[in-house]
């Protein structure tokens, strides 16, 4: 096989091994930090899927869908928003981009506008940020919220669907990415 023919793994590394620090945390140990680890290396990987686009972040993946990584990020926002903030910590706050009137404002709105991809990068920043502050000053994984969709739940759990939904995300980032420009991989 030449070159230009020779077999690409698909599941290669998004970057070289050398600079992806992703999976290398400690794979024993204490269960907070290995779930915030987990979700860590997840967050990690939206933004290198995000990396380097402008306004090809709001490209839909395709009709009739509202699919795109500017969606992903906007809905993630809201997600961390929604978890941390409103059914943990029990603040009274709206979610960012979507509410009971617009459900998929999320996706809806990603356009391609540079201000609206800064907003949402703005917004996601500040919803890790405040998410990873109140896990670390948490007393313990059993302290727990109430929320309407599935009644009370504790902190272990929030952390458990929140690498679950980053996962099933970044899959779908996978797709969006290597639509945009051919990058693949992890």
């Amino acid at each position: 096989m030449s070159a230009m023919t020779s077999p690409r793994r698909r599941a290669e590394m998004f970057i070289g091994p050398e600079h992806d620090l992703r999976f290398r945390a400690p794979a024993t140990g204490d269960e907070r930090r290995m779930l915030v680890d987990f979700l860590t290396s997840q967050r990690t990987t939206l933004e290198l899927k995000c990396a380097g686009l402008d306004a090809e972040l709001s490209r839909r993946s395709v009709e009739p869908s509202t699919l795109s990584l500017l969606g992903l990020l906007r809905h993630l926002a809201d997600v961390e928003r929604r978890w941390f903030r409103v059914v943990l910590a029990g603040q009274d706050v709206p979610l960012r981009f979507s509410s009971q009137d617009n459900p998929d404002q999320d996706f809806d709105g990603a356009v391609p506008d540079p201000a609206v991809a800064a907003a949402a990068w703005e917004a996601w920043r500040a919803e890790v940020t405040f998410a990873d502050a109140f896990v670390a000053d948490a007393p313990d994984l059993d302290i727990e919220g109430d929320d309407a969709w599935r009644g009370t739940v504790s902190l272990r759990w929030v952390l458990v669907h929140m690498v679950e939904e980053y996962a099933r995300h970044n899959g779908h980032a996978d797709l969006l990415r290597e639509r945009i420009d051919g990058a693949r991989g992890i």
